[in-house]
């Protein structure tokens, strides 16, 4: 993004410290680096001929410098522009340069006028903080032995006070940044322990880490053997849930066994991540934190950025943090599922028992007051209580978990069948009429007669048929329905 910046002609140079006391004024006004860059263009091209202008931030480590800002003729714009700090010679030797021509001979940054007019003679002072060299700041002539050795002593003042300024602007944004997650850490931990639904949680800590690290894609994947799968995600590019990538290679130990945040600079340029999972994620950097649940790793979170900054060892931390609370939050969420699961499940025939049915049969009977069918069978064992009596409780529950094992094989996926009570089942058939109910309960009771444990036993099964009707004012009146109609088809079993 550039900007104007407002560049008057530079007065014959004044009283040096005069100068850059007025320089150091306004440079502690700056509160963030776009601030803080634009002051310094503004403030040298106020006492130095700056035709172009530029300051770069250096790694030592890396022995990389990138150009995050430039000016030419009163236009300024943020930048990230990479070159090898040891080809300078300001950063090689740490001290101020002066090129009085040939500026594209010498090894520094050369800006163009557009295309019209190029930078001849240029001055370079580096930036430090506590003799550590964090950066350069130049400025450029149109004109030949443009600069004096004056100039350039007073760029190297300008470019101290700017290295103080700039870690000001750090310390600054740094305190800022963590006000904020202190402000926002309780409230975000809040609402990921308030949902108890799993996929909520997981969909919550997508949309959470996308807003404090100022991501682009967010995706929370869990971990199976061999794969990752996307359970939730977030940002305009994030994957469809359930989609699955290979999840194996080195980034898998890092994240299984050493159980740390992955920080990747160059996304697509990484040798870490294999070529078919890179091609599935978005954004040019990226961080990775394990999901760990009691010591275990089952999960992971992805952050892709597409910013100018790369991701720092602070954003690693605190995604690290943000995914401790996420893990936490998933823990309880899959503890009350499990909870829920058994609260709604029959542990005999590992059916859904009669607390799961009504609350689904609140939800179907709704459905088909709007128009939706609905029909129910309701099951019942013949000769249940005399096999029980004669072999056995032990023996009689074999035959329920068989009577079981045969409703969930006759029963298609989108409805249910349930444990009612003792040695009775219910089917409950959506989109089905009392024909569809007569055939289903027809399959149900040749199997019972084929299978194993039921059948050579002398154990059949009666059923009743009920399907909905617009008199029926509540799920009390459906089964009062499928009762008569068993008591019916009992009868007509009794009778000689």
């Amino acid at each position: 993004m550039s900007s104007k910046v407002d560049v008057t002609e530079p007065p014959a140079l004044a009283d040096p410290y005069r100068v850059l006391l007025e320089i150091g004024h306004a440079l502690t006004r700056s509160l963030s680096d776009d601030e803080l860059y634009a002051a310094l263009y503004r403030e040298t091209a106020r006492v130095i001929d700056a035709d172009g202008f530029y300051i770069s931030l250096y790694d030592s480590a890396l022995d990389r410098a990138t150009v995050v800002f430039w000016g030419e003729g009163g236009e300024a714009r943020r930048a990230q522009i990479p070159y090898q700090g040891s080809d300078s010679e300001v950063i090689r030797t740490g001290e101020p340069v002066m090129v009085s021509d040939q500026l594209e001979d010498q090894s520094l940054v050369v800006l163009e006028n557009g295309g019209k007019q190029a930078t001849r003679s240029a001055i370079s002072a580096p930036m430090r903080v506590r003799g550590k060299l964090i950066g350069v700041i130049s400025a450029q002539s149109y004109r030949t032995d443009a600069y004096s050795a004056a100039e350039l002593e007073l760029l190297a003042g300008i470019a101290d006070l700017a290295a103080v300024a700039s870690q000001n602007v750090l310390h600054l944004a740094t305190l800022e940044r963590r006000r904020r997650e202190a402000e926002n850490m309780e409230e975000i931990v809040r609402a990921l322990v308030s949902s108890l639904d799993v996929e909520e949680v997981l969909a919550r800590v997508a949309a959470t880490a996308l807003d404090l690290l100022e991501a682009d894609e967010a995706i929370v994947w869990l971990l199976g053997e061999g794969t990752a799968r996307v359970a939730a995600g977030s940002g305009s590019e994030a994957p469809e849930v359930g989609g699955e990538i290979p999840f194996e290679g080195e980034w898998a130990r890092i994240l299984l066994e050493e159980q740390r945040t992955i920080r990747l600079e160059d996304l697509h340029g990484s040798d870490l991540l294999p070529p078919e999972v890179r091609a599935r994620l978005h954004g040019e950097s990226a961080l990775i934190a394990p999901l760990k649940i009691d010591e275990s790793v089952t999960g992971a979170l992805f952050l892709g950025m597409n910013r100018d900054q790369e991701p720092s060892e602070e954003d690693a931390h605190l995604l690290q943090r943000l995914a401790g609370h996420a893990a936490v939050a998933l823990k309880n969420a899959r503890l009350h599922a499990q909870l829920q699961t058994l609260s709604l499940t029959d542990p005999l025939t590992k059916l859904p028992n009669r607390r799961h049915l009504e609350m689904h049969l609140a939800r179907e009977f709704a459905a088909a007051r709007r128009g939706r069918r609905l029909s129910v069978v309701l099951f019942d064992l013949d000769n249940f209580k005399q096999y029980n009596d004669a072999f056995g409780h032990l023996a009689g529950d074999g035959v329920l978990e068989a009577m079981g094992e045969v409703l969930s094989a006759a029963t298609r996926a989108m409805n249910l069948v349930a444990r009612y009570g003792g040695d009775e089942f219910v089917s409950v058939l959506s989109d089905t009429s009392a024909d569809g109910a007569r055939l289903h309960a027809a399959r149900v009771s040749d199997q019972v007669a084929r299978h194993p444990a039921l059948g050579p036993h002398g154990i059949g099964v009666t059923s009743g048929v009920a399907e909905f009707s617009k008199e029926m004012e509540n799920v009390r009146d459906l089964f009062r329905t499928v009762d008569e109609d068993l008591y019916r088809a009992k009868a007509a079993r009794d009778r000689p």
